[in-house]
């Protein structure tokens, strides 16, 4: 990885997901826009904020994937994402574990 990119694997398949009372929500549903969640997997040597094995918050829009060895990933900018929750900060004192 280079300068500060980010590269990302998806939480989320793309597709049908339930809601929260399991109501099954087609793909071709619109909804308005919504953020997704994914894990880190690996870092330039520019990134401060995150590491590897972090869960971040970004936008699905604005992405470029790559797949690498038959796996799809999320190639961005560190400053493209929108929060980190992170298990090394859950110890801190005073600490939710989620930072923006």
């Amino acid at each position: 990885m280079l300068h500060d990119r980010v590269l990302v694997k998806s939480d989320s398949p793309e597709g049908e997901r339930r809601s929260g009372g399991g109501i099954l929500i087609p793909a071709t549903a619109a909804v308005g826009k919504r953020l997704a969640w994914a894990e880190v997997v690996a870092v330039g040597q520019n990134v401060r904020s995150v590491e590897p094995g972090d869960r971040v918050l970004y936008d699905p829009e604005d992405r470029a994937e790559v797949e690498v060895r038959g796996a799809t990933y999320v190639l961005m900018r560190e400053r493209d994402l929108h929060a980190v929750a992170a298990e090394r900060l859950e110890g801190a004192k005073d600490s939710t574990g989620l930072y923006l």
